[in-house]
């Protein structure tokens, strides 16, 4: 199954900017990339066993455990066994702010978006019951336009219970991390900038003040996985994007995704989504869906 990120977009829509995605992998390994947003958000595990890592801290979630990624915080998710079944919730905190400038805006919503308080990383399973019942709205997927105004008012009131329960119970603290990952995100961000071209070892090394030969060992030690792979996934997510969103032809798709060798793009791009770029354009049934 294909994880599909879009952290250079708003997550949501203008009229509902709350997300869940429902990821859920029966025999394969995989590993979501290092990234962030200025969303909070819920990880729950609902069965399997869940490798996360935030802010540099690595966690293994089971079944009923929930982690918070509080906005801007560095995260990844995976799973070695392949067998793990789980939601994400994003929102932006305005999603639950009640525009006033009163004591939950001042002194809390926005002391968590612009990260001088922080909701602990791992949560266990304080908050089973609320992340079941996101889960319910997500999968009852009922889209009558007469009840998404229902749906999102029943949405504010979990996600206000959520807040309230992670304040009455300690889990809303100072956050002391805030200098943390500064090198690291400014590292992504610079190759998120660049992978459509060459990016060599030796001036990512040079822009972050690293050997050329312990650039790719400091990618690997801090994100858990290797340079190649990581502007591997940008290039075919943002390949992917172009297939989806025009008709671009294939061979120029790969050459703005930062290929110079179609038949190579052509190759990577079937072994990881199961399908040509072609067939992916035409939306022809795959192995990954």
């Amino acid at each position: 199954m294909y994880f599909e990120l879009k952290e250079n977009k708003p997550h949501g829509t203008k009229d509902d900017p709350f997300s869940t995605y429902h990821i859920k992998n029966e025999g394969r390994s995989f590993q979501i990339p290092v990234h962030w947003h200025d969303e909070l958000e819920i990880i729950y595990v609902k069965s399997g066993f869940l490798t996360v890592s935030i802010s540099g801290e690595n966690y293994i979630g089971t079944p009923g455990d929930a982690f918070v990624v509080s906005p801007g915080n560095l995260h990844f998710m995976g799973s070695q066994a392949g067998e793990v079944d789980y939601f994400t919730f994003l929102f932006p905190l305005e999603y639950i702010s009640f525009c006033t400038d009163d004591m939950l805006d001042d002194k809390l919503l926005t002391s968590l978006k612009n990260g001088h308080l922080m909701i602990r990383p791992r949560i266990k399973d304080a908050a089973k019951e609320l992340c079941e019942q996101l889960a319910e709205i997500y999968m009852a997927k009922n889209d009558e336009k007469k009840l998404e105004i229902a749906v999102q008012i029943k949405t504010k009131i979990i996600l206000l219970q959520f807040i309230l329960h992670m304040w009455e119970n300690g889990f809303i603290i100072e956050n002391d991390k805030s200098g943390r990952n500064t090198v690291e995100k400014e590292m992504i961000s610079y190759i998120q900038q660049s992978f459509t071209g060459e990016i060599s070892l030796k001036e990512l090394g040079e822009q972050f003040h690293l050997s050329e030969k312990y650039v790719s060992q400091y990618f690997k030690e801090h994100f858990h996985i290797t340079l190649s792979k990581y502007v591997t996934y940008l290039r075919l997510e943002h390949a992917k994007q172009l297939l989806q969103n025009s008709d671009i032809p294939v061979t120029e798709v790969a050459m703005l995704s930062g290929y110079q060798n179609v038949s190579y793009f052509i190759r990577s791009f079937k072994k990881t989504y199961g399908v040509s770029p072609l067939k992916y354009r035409k939306n022809e049934p795959s192995t990954w869906i």
